[in-house]
């Protein structure tokens, strides 16, 4: 197999991490990072399409990597329609879908469209994305709320918590599909799944408002505190979406989104960074046990992923509080790039195959109507 080169492209909330591959090998790997005054100059996060497409150009150019001899460009996936967990190649559909946000707009949004439009530029590569936060394995009894004009829908850092979960798993000997695990992915947003035998069966929407505060999302809010928020300042849709994803979380509290610059001002002695630092984990910790009871106490290990994983003091905190549950091990950091890589690797191998975005693959959920 002739051995050809994978740029690999993650665009998060708060970075935009590149990396090229050649077969299993890392060549490249650049995270840049970005301030929330940074994009706060781009009204729509669509709008940081060129900025962010000429960083990951400029980096690819710098660095030698031979144009010419890319086959796959693949992006995370995107808030597209719910589908079913695999690679996709990105279409006309996907593309569509991923501009307008059907299920909101994250910086996500931007993998798919900067991978298709690089390979534009690129003679015979082709663009793909895997395991988006999209992806629907719920059970039917997770999507009822208490009212049947809103539903529970699956939205989590899916590409992280699937492969951390085979990390653990074959650091085990076992099959990810023979155990039970609590994974809290802890970055930008926080996703508190719930993995039975290979399937994440309950998982909060870590985009708009479901489980623990983040460096920039407010996470589940007071209901009826919120309605009075918005009908006694008369905010816009757009100001009430900004204030729950974008602008709450740390970002509301301190006016930065850095969860490391929290960490160290907490060390120092700040004490309402010490304050927020503790609630966040806390929050967590809450989630955790949610998720427990999810899996009826059934929990082989509980797991502690993302960037915010690196601090210490956070995942102490919450390791007092849930490791009566199961056994907790910390994977810091994201292995997304090299989960992505890995997926394209596979496709050039022709050991899987892309999965088509259309109505085929899309997880329709479950109605009361049906019953």
């Amino acid at each position: 197999m002739e051995i050809s080169y994978i740029l690999v492209i993650n665009p998060g909330s708060t970075s935009t991490k590149i990396a090229v591959y050649r077969g299993n090998n890392s060549v490249f790997l650049k995270t840049i990072r970005h301030e929330a005054s940074e994009l706060a100059k781009f009204q729509e996060i669509t709008d940081q399409f060129e900025f962010r497409k000429e960083l990951i150009l400029k980096e690819v150019l710098e660095n030698h990597i031979p144009l010419d001899e890319i086959r796959i460009v693949i992006g995370r996936g995107g808030l597209i329609k719910p589908i079913v967990s695999g690679v996709y190649e990105v279409n006309e559909e996907m593309i569509n879908d991923l501009r307008k946000g059907t299920l909101g707009k994250h910086a996500s949004n931007l993998g798919g469209l900067i991978a298709a439009d690089l390979c534009k530029e690129l003679s015979g590569a082709k663009p793909y994305i895997a395991d988006p936060v999209v992806v629907d394995e719920l059970n039917d009894v997770a999507r009822i709320t208490g009212h049947p004009e809103i539903r529970r829908i699956s939205i989590f850092h899916a590409l992280n918590q699937k492969a951390t979960a085979r990390t653990y798993a074959q650091s085990c000997g076992m099959s990810y599909d023979d155990l039970n695990l609590i994974i809290a992915h802890l970055g930008g947003g926080i996703s508190v799944g719930a993995h039975k035998k290979g399937r994440v069966i309950d998982v909060n929407n870590a985009l708009d408002g479901d489980g623990p505060f983040s460096p920039e999302r407010s996470g589940s809010l007071p209901v009826g505190a919120l309605v009075d928020y918005c009908y006694n300042n008369k905010v816009t849709h757009d100001q009430i979406k900004s204030m729950i994803n974008g602008k709450g979380g740390l970002t509301a509290y301190t006016g930065s989104n850095d969860a490391h610059k929290l960490e160290i001002n907490a060390r120092r002695g700040d004490k309402k960074a010490k304050l927020l630092q503790k609630a966040m984990g806390y929050q967590i910790s809450k989630e955790i046990g949610a998720m427990a009871a999810v899996l009826a106490g059934e929990v082989h290990a509980i797991i502690l992923t993302g960037g915010i994983a690196h601090n210490p003091d956070l995942t102490g905190y919450i390791k007092e509080h849930i490791a009566y549950i199961a056994p907790v091990f910390i994977y810091p950091g994201e292995d997304e790039m090299r989960a992505l890589a890995m997926n394209g690797l596979l496709l050039l191998k022709d050991s899987v195959q892309a999965k088509k975005y259309n109505r085929d693959n899309f997880v329709e959920g479950f109605s009361l109507d049906n019953l």
